[in-house]
């Protein structure tokens, strides 16, 4: 399962990961957001022990979207090593995500 990430944590849970993190930034309202969230809920139980995944909802924690420049959503930032390594923006299938994933193992 996705694990809510905040302004307050983003640091501590993501930056500081031992693992490579895929963090989603999303909102309720957002339709495109929606269509993703199986995707990313899967991509937690097929990568797990392997693979941090967060979401971080834009509306309630502005401050962490602005340090990463979200503009759209959704938007995935791949981490490793506390740094931003890949992006996707906009809804993705599965298949592309995965890809995106595989290279940071």
């Amino acid at each position: 399962m996705a694990q809510e990430v905040n302004d307050a944590n983003f640091e501590e849970v993501v930056l500081q990961s031992d693992k490579p993190v895929l963090v989603d930034f999303w909102a309720e309202w957002c339709g495109p957001c929606r269509m993703v969230a199986p995707v990313v809920e899967e991509l937690s139980q097929d990568y797990a022990g392997k693979l941090l995944v967060t979401k971080v909802d834009v509306d309630s924690n502005p401050e962490t979207a602005m340090k990463f420049g979200i503009r759209n959503i959704p938007t995935i930032l791949f981490f490793k090593d506390g740094e931003v390594v890949d992006k996707h923006v906009g809804a993705a299938p599965k298949s592309a995500l995965a890809t995106k994933v595989d290279a940071l193992l």
